[in-house]
Order: C-alpha cells, then sequence, then structure tokens
C-alpha cells in the first residue's frame, strides 16, 4: 500500500464521500470548497498549524461532539481523505506550481468561488498577526485581492463590497486568487525550507487495529477511546 503523505490528489468518487461525510456532520462543518480554501491557507501561511488545532474548525467541533463514524474503518478513510488532501496541496506548492482552487458549482453551473474565499479567510484568521502584516503591506496585499473581493461579495457593510462582479471578471478574479496562493507561499517561505508534508499524524492506514488507549490519529492528543473512539456507533 501506498504511504499515506505520497498519494495523489483524491478522486471525483472520493470527493464525493468526503462531501457526504462532512454534510452528515452535527456541527457547522465546513464543505469542500471552504475547505480547499481553508487548507491553502494553513499551508501558505505563516507556521504549520497542526491537525489538533485545525480539525475542530473542519467539523465545526470537536470531532467527539460533531462526528458519528459508523466503523473505525470509515474514521481511517475520512480522516485519511484529509490528510492526504491537506499534503496533495503541499506537495503542488512546494513544487512552485499553482493549485487549482476546488469550487462547487451553484444552481446555474457556475463557480462562485465565495465559500472558498470565507474558508482562506478563516485559515488567515487562525494565524491573523502573521498575515495582518501582509494586508497591511501596500507592495504584498496585491495578491491578496482577489480573495478578499469574494469574501466581502455579499458583506452586510456596503462598503467592504466590490462593485459587481460579472462572470467574466468573476473568472479573471478566481485566477488571480490561484495564482496568489502560490505568492503567499513564496513570502512566509523565503529564506525557509520548504514546508513537509503532514507526518504528526500517524496514518490510521498503517496500522491494523488502534488500540483504546493509543494517541487519537486524529492529532487531537487524546486517548483514542476518548476522542473518535467515542463517535462510533455501535
Amino acid at each position: 500500500m501506498k504511504n499515506l503523505s505520497t498519494q495523489g490528489a483524491l478522486t471525483d468518487a472520493e470527493m464525493d464521500r468526503l462531501t457526504e461525510f462532512l454534510e452528515s456532520c452535527k456541527g457547522h462543518a465546513m464543505n469542500l470548497e471552504e475547505l480547499d480554501g481553508f487548507f491553502a491557507a494553513l499551508i501558505a501561511g505563516p507556521e504549520v498549524v497542526p491537525p489538533s488545532e485545525y480539525l475542530p474548525e473542519v467539523f465545526g467541533g470537536e470531532m467527539s461532539e460533531t462526528c458519528a463514524f459508523e466503523t473505525l474503518d470509515q474514521a481511517r478513510d475520512i480522516l485519511g481523505l484529509i490528510m492526504r488532501h491537506w499534503n496533495s496541496i503541499a506537495r503542488t506548492l512546494d513544487s512552485g506550481d499553482v493549485h487549482i482552487p476546488i469550487l462547487l458549482e451553484d444552481e446555474n453551473g457556475r463557480f462562485q468561488g465565495n465559500d472558498w474565499a470565507r474558508g482562506f479567510m478563516r485559515g488567515v484568521h487562525m494565524r491573523h498577526e502573521a498575515w495582518t502584516e501582509v494586508i497591511a503591506d501596500d507592495e504584498q496585499c496585491a495578491w491578496m485581492l482577489p480573495v478578499l473581493m469574494l469574501y466581502h461579495e455579499h458583506d452586510n457593510d456596503p462598503d467592504l463590497r466590490p462593485e459587481p462582479i460579472g462572470p467574466e471578471k468573476r473568472d479573471e478574479i478566481i485566477a488571480l486568487m490561484a495564482a496568489g496562493i502560490v505568492r503567499a507561499y513564496r513570502y512566509f517561505r523565503s529564506g525557509r525550507q520548504p514546508r513537509p508534508a503532514i507526518s504528526s499524524v500517524d496514518p490510521p492506514h498503517h496500522r491494523d487495529k488502534i488500540g483504546r488507549n493509543d494517541p487519537c490519529p486524529c492529532g487531537s492528543g487524546k486517548k483514542y477511546k476518548r476522542c473518535c473512539g467515542s463517535t462510533l456507533v455501535n
């Protein structure tokens, strides 16, 4: 079996499986588009954010309270898909390539990108101070503008909303947004070593059985029986 960190991008079927599970969570879990933007910000950002910190954001709360895994295999599968997607984005950015945002079609078959921008900004807010320095820098903030335009497009404050965005303009903004991820990654990685793929979470696929007193594979730091193991439906 391939190592989790070296497996490729998620297939359409795997994305559907992850989407279905996120929709089943009791909390306000992210959808796949928001998750993609969230991970892009965390990976491109100033420092490594551990799974124990970001997974509650993904699932809309602590896993033991929001997720009901039917079986141990399902827990392994879902966590494995999430880690693979993170590592796929990390490998793409580390290679210098552009990560193409995962966007969901609306009822008219168009890609709006607002959820992606909201996810990205949620990632920014997790390391707000470092990102604020970028946004406040006139020379660097240009590559943040596409994200901010889609983030504030439907803002309650009219002063924050951009001018109406037509289909062609939206496509251009989304393309610039994708390029901006690379700029952010290079900015924060300047003079530093490339960020490695996630290895702090023991990939569930590598173990035949997780003991109830073993550390939970989600990276929470809790024992399995006190975390994901407590969410299994009998």
